[in-house]
């Protein structure tokens, strides 16, 4: 086995490990833990609780589903976001790159899987510090795409600069070689 199908092998095995951890979360919090009611919560630390909450909307509740219509809307949207980060995870070759797809993919899938079955999202990771929290209620779907989201970027930005460099330097180059042979 090559090593880019092994990458692309170990993309789609985190991609699946990511929603399995997900799916088992929330059934953990809402099915043993019985929080699944809103207004239900559970301190675990000063600064992080377990509280249920719907999420009927995507990212940060934004484009919130108030019909039947705009729930299998989102369900369609997601689902074709899911499948182009598909095609292009199995489309990279770069280990880094697929490692963050999969982490988008899995979450995305786990997402997916709430909206389609319960007609939301079930959060429930409340950081805290006091009356402050840095984000909205979330759960481990969430937090892989934001992971996932962030490395694409830092990735995109830092191998951007590396190609203009290795441009800059090749260009460079060719113009040292072009007045040595003058």
């Amino acid at each position: 086995m090559n090593a880019i199908l092994k990458y692309r092998l170990i993309g789609c095995v985190v991609a699946l490990g990511i929603f399995a951890v997900d799916q088992w979360s929330k059934s953990y919090v809402t099915d043993a833990l019985g929080i699944d009611e809103i207004g239900d919560a559970m301190e675990l630390l000063p600064f992080f609780d377990l509280r249920f909450t719907r999420n009927f909307g995507v990212s940060l509740g934004m484009f919130e589903a108030t019909s039947p219509e705009m729930r299998w809307g989102l369900v369609l949207v997601t689902a074709l976001i899911a499948l182009v980060v598909t095609v292009w995870m199995l489309r990279e070759k770069l280990i880094g790159d697929i490692l963050a797809l999969s982490l988008i993919l899995g979450g995305a899938l786990g997402n997916i899987k709430d909206r389609y079955e319960l007609g939301y999202v079930v959060d429930f990771a409340d950081l805290h510090f006091g009356e402050f929290r840095p984000f909205l209620i979330f759960n481990v779907a969430d937090a892989a795409i934001t992971i996932g989201v962030v490395i694409v970027l830092a990735r995109a930005f830092f191998m951007r600069d590396k190609d203009e460099q290795e441009a800059g330097s090749l260009m460079n180059s060719k113009a040292a070689d072009a007045a040595e042979s003058k």
